[in-house]
């Protein structure tokens, strides 16, 4: 099959990303990739995606991609020829330079295998990715893929979670949709990401960089506050009464409230790497107590 490339004409004044996908699947992205923001991305030209059919970088009549592993073991493992193929008519500079670009600060390119043993995705790996001129995804499939892949093409393996999925596909797609939407003009509202769960930053100062926990929305590394919208009583259950009376002060200090409470409930790990101050300390302490209570 040919290579489907999924493109639009680029905005002015925003840069594109290119996004290259190379799987066994590739009709599996005809619904992922054409709709929401990733769609929207790609009609802008902010985003340009191409999924690379595995099985036309095969030589024998069966369209060949697995074979038994070495040693015995369960499953088939995605041979490394088609792949080492796929990525060889790329225009990728090499993984050393890869990798040493990336150490110093200066990556515009990646090539990232999707793998149960890999670094596990956040919210601060896609907007490390979000800068990138270039990624590729590999998706594994069956047992895994050829460890030669991992060790002379892949400059990064990423996992979406502590779990096992079939192949890297949808995790190639989750990754895509976290990574697209952080294009600059992807989203209409751009402060929107950066209020969100897990991202570490506060309110804008002149210079438009976020600094503190003095925004109504700030996230700071926690998970996200409670959202309402109208009707203000739906069935006997009321918006709280502080989003209603537009004091902003004690919205933030509300908003800040239940981020924490819900963070410390859901997600107690962020705390060890959230930008937290003396009012937050506070905060939480009597949060703490009052579950004790």
């Amino acid at each position: 099959m040919k290579p489907r490339a999924l493109c639009g004409e680029k905005v002015l004044g925003f840069r594109k990303m290119k996004a290259d996908i190379v799987t066994i699947f590739p009709d599996f992205f005809r619904g992922p990739l054409d709709h929401g923001i990733t769609r929207r991305a790609r009609e802008m030209g902010l985003a340009e995606i191409e999924v690379h059919d595995l099985r036309a970088f095969t030589h024998d009549r069966h369209r060949t991609v697995d074979d038994r592993p070495f040693g015995g073991g369960e499953g088939m493992v995605l041979k490394p020829e088609p792949i080492f193929e796929c990525l060889e008519k790329l225009p990728l500079a090499s993984r050393e330079a890869r990798i040493e670009d990336r150490i110093a600060g200066r990556a515009t390119q990646s090539v990232i295998l999707l793998s149960a043993q890999g670094e596990r995705f956040t919210q601060s790996v896609a907007a490390d990715l979000a800068k990138l001129e270039r990624v590729v995804f590999i998706c594994g499939r069956y047992e895994g893929v050829d460890e030669r892949v991992s060790e002379s093409l892949a400059d990064r393996e990423l996992s979406i979670g502590d779990y096992v999925l079939s192949g890297g596909e949808m995790a190639a797609a989750v990754i895509i949709e976290a990574i697209t939407r952080l294009l600059p003009g992807a989203v209409g509202n751009e402060a929107s990401t950066r209020q969100e769960s897990f991202t570490a930053h506060g309110d804008s100062n002149d210079g438009g960089e976020f600094v503190g926990n003095a925004s109504t929305c700030a996230s700071n590394g926690l998970l996200d506050y409670p959202h309402y919208t109208r009707p203000a009583d739906f069935r006997g259950m009321p918006v709280p009464e502080v989003l209603l009376n537009g004091n902003h002060e004690q919205i933030r200090r509300w908003r800040r409230e239940q981020a924490l409470k819900k963070t410390l409930l859901n997600r107690p790990d962020l705390f060890d790497r959230a930008q937290l101050d003396v009012e937050d300390a506070k905060i939480l302490d009597r949060i703490k107590k009052g579950v004790r209570s």
